[in-house]
């Protein structure tokens, strides 16, 4: 009997030797897939910035719908009717809400309101003056491109965007933009008005 089971434990298989992973291979592994991850992460929120900003172009595009001079041009019934789908759509987009958040320093989150304070005084004189207001906005803009821009740069301003994280800097620059976009559209709404004004017989004193 004992024979039989020295005979049996000589013709089993040789057990392999298993190496273990060493600890550096294992950190090296661990990197990989972090590495991995990272990327993934920043396409996320690359593809959730986009997704914001297409947010942002959608509202623009139908207040400028409902500001446009087609919309006065139309008869009422019409342009209510017009008006109550704008509106429906606008609540619609305003119900989508995305939000990519920014990690910052303290100096950072200083530099941020620095420059949000800057842009929402600046907005209160387009309020009150758009031709001094306007000027304004294009010095602020002038100091957020990178090319060299036909009018000053405001100095001050440029050193306070450059303190700011570079998500911060694109948004600042992306909201100045758009400021310009609607002084430039009010302004053509201004002077269609003005001209419609003047060209009217009504308005002249004429029959």
């Amino acid at each position: 009997m004992a024979q039989a089971k020295v005979h049996a434990k000589k013709t089993e298989a040789p057990c392999k030797f298993s190496r273990t992973m060493s600890m550096a291979d294992r950190s090296g592994r661990l990197l990989e897939s972090l590495d991995q991850l990272e990327m993934r992460v920043e396409s996320l929120r690359e593809a959730a910035s986009a997704m914001e900003q297409e947010r942002e172009c959608i509202l623009e595009m139908i207040q400028s719908i409902q500001n446009g001079q087609e919309m006065r041009n139309i008869c009422a019934g019409e342009r209510e009717e017009l008006d109550l789908t704008a509106n429906r759509l606008m609540g619609r987009t305003l119900s989508v809400e995305i939000s990519v958040g920014t990690i910052r320093s303290s100096q950072q989150e200083d530099a941020l309101r620095k420059a949000t304070a800057v842009i929402d005084e600046m907005v209160k004189k387009l309020l009150d003056n758009m031709a001094n207001g306007r000027q304004q906005l294009l010095a602020l803009h002038a100091a957020c491109v990178s090319e060299a821009p036909a009018v000053p740069i405001d100095q001050k301003f440029q050193a306070i965007v450059i303190s700011c994280a570079l998500e911060d800097q694109k948004k600042i620059k992306t909201r100045l933009e758009t400021l310009l976009r609607n002084v430039e559209n009010a302004e053509k709404n201004i002077k269609i008005m003005d001209h419609q004004k003047l060209d009217d017989p009504k308005a002249n004193g004429c029959q």
